[in-house]
């Protein structure tokens, strides 16, 4: 298989066959971001060779007779067929729509128990596609996307160097409603800056009230030395908050959100992980919270970021 540098997926893609298609992020000016330094270019196509290549390999260890007889032989256990496929990329939803739609027909043709395909998405690569072709790639199984919106907060999107703003998220993701192509979003906590998480959050719940994610991811923001944003916060140009306020950030979105969305705040840079349906766990997350903010406290939790070595 072909990978480049390391491999990010959302933990609700565990279960999907990982086919790099791109490499890279092609926006690659987000002040906070790291996850792609260890690449040595910006972006890069994967060639149909390469993708062909490897969707050769799945169905040689997955589909083909001669291994399912030699597992049984050996006595190892069956391996399922793939229902889903995740490209991987920063945003591989940014390829012109008719490459997308070959992929596709790549993936059906090689891994044929796959029913549908997702990946990630900037706001801006929906931009780029008509209702006509939102409407193709849904047909042709790109049923959700995974979306680093960030937040709501327009003057921390144009901080951040995001290349959007909270009205693009609005606009593009209600064309995706309409399309019918879901999506999760990633809510970065800690990303408006200190005693601005508050209204980060209220902004946030404001573009997700009327909208439809299936679920927000929450990660908390972590600054490493690499970035951008650690040479701003040397400059004394931005100020981090503190851990505890993080968590009142959080407090904040979930009592203000008003629509049905699962919740999870579960990757590395959350210390405390949650999961819950909105509404019905709305106040088991809140508790949760409390908690962490009264009885975990600000020294813990700042250990815990200081450690974190990588997302």
């Amino acid at each position: 298989m072909h990978f480049t540098g390391t491999v990010w997926r959302p933990p609700y893609e565990a279960d999907s066959l990982l086919l790099e298609v791109t490499a890279g992020c092609t926006h690659h000016k987000c002040k906070f971001c790291t996850l792609y330094d260890d690449i040595p270019f910006p972006f890069k196509m994967s060639p149909m060779q390469d993708i062909t290549s490897d969707l050769l390999e799945i169905q040689t260890l997955y589909y083909h007779p001669m291994t399912s007889q030699a597992n049984k032989l050996t006595g190892q256990p069956q391996r399922e067929g793939f229902k889903r496929a995740f490209l991987t990329g920063a945003n591989p939803f940014v390829l012109q729509s008719e490459r997308l739609l070959k992929i596709a027909a790549r993936i059906y043709e090689y891994v044929p128990t796959v029913k549908t395909i997702g990946c990630f998405a900037r706001i801006t690569d929906i931009k780029q596609k008509t209702e006509e072709e939102l409407l193709a790639l849904r047909d042709a199984g790109y049923t959700s996307l995974t979306i680093g919106m960030e937040t709501g907060d327009t003057d921390a999107l144009q901080f951040m160097n995001k290349g959007y703003t909270a009205q693009d998220i609005l606009e593009q993701c209600k064309r995706l409603d309409a399309a019918n192509i879901s999506y999760a979003f990633f809510y970065l906590t800690g990303i408006s800056g200190a005693g601005k998480g508050v209204f980060g959050a209220t902004r946030t719940a404001d573009i997700c009230n009327q909208l439809h994610p299936k679920l927000i991811g929450a990660n908390m923001l972590t600054i490493y030395p690499n970035s951008e944003l650690y040479q701003e916060i040397q400059r004394g140009n931005w100020k981090e908050e503190r851990e505890v306020e993080k968590y009142q950030e959080l407090q904040v979105l979930i009592k203000r959100l008003n629509i049905p969305v699962q919740f999870a705040a579960m990757g590395a840079s959350n210390a405390i992980p949650m999961y819950g349906s909105l509404p019905q766990d709305k106040e088991k997350l809140l508790m949760t919270l409390e908690h962490i903010i009264t009885q975990i406290g600000e020294e813990q939790l700042r250990e815990y970021r200081t450690h974190l070595r990588h997302l």
